[in-house]
């Protein structure tokens, strides 16, 4: 338990964890490109599926990006989390570098299942509720970036977003469990119950690219705290200048 509150303490520290994520950084965009790209190769070298064809290969993308959508969001929940009960001192700024990425995800997700319901709906968008439900999990997404960037005062802002992003995590469950509920999506195959209802020829490009576009999420995430630590400071810095340059040049009081 020591440890564990140790290695915490020491990761809070914005300055050891830019040394230890520099270190970090490029052994994982390595990791997450030869990953994807084994995965890619895999995918197209996988059989066809008998009923969907050369169509169901769109899964290779868009069920890791579904994966990715969901956890992405429970990152920024839990980083939230630690920020209103914790004050962690990197929680927002794990928070506000997992927005973007998340978002981009969901509309990977939200684009690629298009794609596929198409040739095997007839349509390229019904009001699904497993559609539904992950198309408000982006504007969730689009709403905690907006609130963000709309407001000046940081302290108050990461508040505002990290209270919207705890009340929006009920979306999770909905998405989860909206197959059950008259959706034409199919139900799981993977993540659930029991052993996957996929056959292995299928199931390990798929996990292969879930683990290399996993790492590509850390490694983006890691990136953007880096990036939101920098720009912390450089503003820190230059109010501090502001604020010295202010002092030197009021006038000095009359004797």
């Amino acid at each position: 338990m020591q440890q564990a509150q140790s290695l915490t303490q020491r990761l809070a520290n914005p300055t050891r964890f830019m040394e230890l994520s520099a270190t970090l950084l490029p052994w994982l965009t390595v990791a997450a490109v030869v990953l994807t790209v084994i995965g890619l190769v895999m995918g197209f070298a996988a059989p066809v599926d008998y009923q969907q064809g050369h169509t169901a290969k769109i899964m290779y993308v868009h069920v890791p990006a579904a994966w990715l959508s969901m956890a992405g969001y429970s990152l920024i929940a839990i980083s939230s989390f630690g920020l209103l009960v914790f004050r962690h001192p990197l929680a927002d700024v794990s928070a506000k570098a997992a927005a973007p990425i998340g978002a981009a995800f969901t509309l990977l997700c939200l684009v690629t299942g298009s794609l596929w319901g198409k040739p095997m709906w007839g349509a390229f968008w019904v009001w699904d509720p497993r559609l539904t439900s992950v198309l408000i999990l982006f504007f969730l997404y689009i709403g905690l970036i907006a609130l963000r960037s709309a407001i000046e005062d940081e302290a108050l802002a990461a508040k505002l977003t990290a209270i919207l992003a705890l009340t929006g995590i009920v979306i999770l469950p909905v998405i989860k469990f909206s197959v059950d509920w008259n959706s034409l999506h199919q139900p799981a195959s993977v993540m659930r119950i029991g052993a996957p209802k996929i056959h292995p020829s299928l199931l390990w490009p798929l996990l292969v690219m879930a683990v290399g576009l996993t790492i590509a999420f850390v490694a983006l995430h890691m990136k953007g705290m880096r990036n939101e630590i920098l720009r912390r400071r450089v503003r820190a810095l230059r109010s501090a200048e502001v604020q010295m340059a202010a002092g030197a040049a009021s006038p000095l009081p009359a004797e």
